[in-house]
């Protein structure tokens, strides 16, 4: 089943307008059964024949080269088991964002406290973060990485409508202090400036939540790229993701070992943050489990698809 994380390989394009019933009409030529053809086409209409064309991708047949799908379904394929995993995509992308929204939340908290510890503009002096917001070799002139983040900070402070910042430029001047400054970051401002970091701030952050720099640091990449699939609707339970968080080397329980394909699937995505809920305590830690539980009975497809592991449910991070 090809989902690479870009768009499925999709049938051609009709060259003429298709009305909502010629669509139905199309799905059952191919050899989709559609219980209420009335049903599909409301659906149709608020949806969109190319967006659900992602979630019955994996029940269309192979082709007889071997390259790619061809346009009819297997035997069996139900337009109501396509809208199953669409809903269930939905209830998923909800949770992402209900969880990852507490867990920005607290890394912005955090990382302005360590920072604040250094100097109150400390992300303003690139002498005073880590060696890459600095030229190698220098002890204060800025790396390139370094100005690239700065410039977009500049702008989202000058952008901002918030009533503290307008309070703070009018009584002690455009520079925001840095647990002030993190309030106007977006997720990968935020990830940007802990990459940019000292290693002392970074080792804080992350070993307060049991992992290294490093995989902290791929974790907030990984969760800033799956926040912006969650937020943007797009597909997500059988994607394939490009950026792979760096998980821990030795046994451990929350992290059952699998191999690269696996560990590039969502259901990798989504222990990551589950973790992250039980680690900093905020969040729904049974938001999530309740969702994964929800996997709908389709044919031909289950919760391994996600990359899910059997008896997942009942390891200690998503069971207790």
């Amino acid at each position: 089943m090809r989902t690479d994380g870009g768009v499925p390989e999709r049938e051609r394009p009709p060259k003429v307008f298709q009305a909502y019933s010629e669509q139905v009409r199309l799905l059952q030529s191919r050899g989709m059964q559609v219980a209420d053809p009335a049903r599909a086409e409301r659906v149709l209409r608020t949806t969109n024949y190319y967006r659900l064309s992602g979630y019955w991708y994996p029940y269309r047949r192979r082709r007889l080269d071997g390259e790619g799908r061809s346009n009819t379904f297997l035997e069996g394929t139900s337009f109501d088991d396509v809208m199953a995993l669409y809903e269930f995509d939905a209830r998923l992308r909800a949770a992402v964002l209900a969880d990852l929204g507490p867990i920005e939340l607290a890394m912005r908290a955090l990382l302005g406290h360590e920072l604040g510890r250094i100097d109150p503009c400390a992300h303003l002096e690139p002498r005073l973060m880590g060696p890459s917001a600095r030229v190698q070799g220098s002890a204060a002139e800025p790396s390139q990485q370094y100005r690239r983040w700065l410039e977009r900070h500049a702008e989202d402070v000058r952008c901002s409508r918030e009533d503290f910042v307008a309070h703070h430029r009018e009584h002690y001047g455009s520079k925001l202090p840095i647990w002030a400054a993190v309030e106007v970051m977006d997720w990968g401002s935020l990830s940007a400036l802990y990459r940019l970091s000292p290693f002392k701030v970074q080792n804080v952050l992350a070993g307060g939540v049991g992992l290294s720099s490093a995989q902290l640091g791929s974790w907030l990449k990984s969760m800033n790229m799956l926040r912006n699939y969650a937020a943007h609707q797009g597909r997500m339970y059988n994607r394939v993701y490009t950026l792979v968080p760096k998980l821990p080397r030795s046994a451990h329980p929350d992290f059952p070992a699998g191999g690269k394909d696996e560990n590039a699937r969502c259901f990798t995505q989504l222990t990551v943050v589950q973790y992250l809920v039980r680690a900093l305590s905020v969040g729904n830690a049974r938001l999530l489990p309740a969702v994964l539980r929800s996997f709908p009975s389709v044919a031909r497809l289950d919760i391994a698809s996600m990359g899910a592991p059997d008896g997942w449910e009942c390891q200690p991070l998503w069971s207790s």
